[in-house]
């Protein structure tokens, strides 16, 4: 918005007798609208959260969205700008945030990740969960395809049983529908957020669950637009350890922190967050008005 004001030559006006100057100005206001975008949770885990860093000796200064924070990681400039969507696939959620011309315009959070992959491996395989985590890890694949059908891989048995070996290509056919799925909530939160024609830089996937063998590969096929890995930049040192995306949301928080991106308040956790930022909207008003 243009902020130059157009000054007038001072009126004199009388009003119940009193003498006075009227200083007439150019542009006036009755009212002040602004389109926001709030981030909302429920406050029973908030608070959980914040009883936990507590006890651990710690203050919260800031509560900030996981998307928010592993957008700061592994998004560019460009990339935000232009218009784009990051999906953060963890162990028990998928967050997606929307940027379009530098500003965030959407997030979600979605009640599926990575554990149900180990879930449905730990089924379909029929081994103990912990094994199917490691399974998952070393040897899923997300693309069926990619997997040829020579490969085999050895899959521990429930109990005394000895281990098999299946085809690998069964491992990937037990991983790729529930990545399908995700990939399907994500493009129809998409959809419903109104952003997905704005979507001009494509898709960014991150989080641990984000590093599998073909996850870019389906995921091109259902977004039908550009997908790239996620990796935390910005950042040096520990190159080997913090360049991979399951770090996204730890070194996000940190390059918030250390940007002065926290507020610091004696209160617990969302009310000293809350509080930080009536204040700030409070000071901006006073400078303004």
């Amino acid at each position: 918005a243009d902020r130059s004001v157009l000054y007038r030559e001072p009126q004199e006006y009388v009003i119940d007798g009193q003498e006075g100057i009227r200083h007439p100005i150019g542009m006036f206001g009755v009212r002040l609208e602004a389109n926001v975008h709030l981030v909302t949770g429920a406050a029973s885990t908030i608070q959980n959260i914040t009883k936990c860093i507590n006890r651990c000796g710690l203050q919260v200064d800031e509560l900030l969205p996981a998307a928010v924070a592993s957008a700061r990681a592994v998004l560019t400039a460009d990339e935000r700008e232009l218009g784009v969507c990051m999906v953060d696939i963890g162990a028990g959620t998928t967050d997606i945030a929307v940027y379009t011309q530098g500003a965030l315009r959407h997030t979600a959070s979605l009640a599926i990740g990575g554990d149900q992959v180990t879930a449905d491996i730990a089924h379909l395989m029929r081994t103990p969960t912990a094994h199917a985590e490691e399974l998952k890890v070393r040897y899923a694949c997300a693309l069926a395809q990619l997997a040829h059908a020579e490969e085999t891989i050895q899959v521990p048995s429930v109990g005394d049983r000895p281990p098999r070996r299946l085809a690998r290509q069964n491992l990937a056919e037990a991983v790729q529908p529930r990545y399908e799925e995700i990939f399907e909530m994500v493009q129809a939160d998409l959809q419903r957020s109104g952003r997905a024609e704005l979507v001009r830089a494509g898709i960014v996937l991150t989080g641990g669950a984000a590093r599998m063998e073909g996850a870019l590969d389906l995921a091109e096929e259902l977004f039908h637009m550009p997908v790239r890995l996620g990796t935390p930049q910005h950042v040096t040192g520990l190159a080997d350890v913090v360049a991979n995306p399951m770090q996204a949301t730890g070194v996000g928080l940190l390059i918030h922190g250390s940007r002065g991106g926290t507020t610091r308040s004696s209160g617990s956790g969302g009310g000293a967050a809350m509080g930080g930022l009536w204040g700030r909207v409070s000071t901006w008003f006073k400078g303004e008005f």
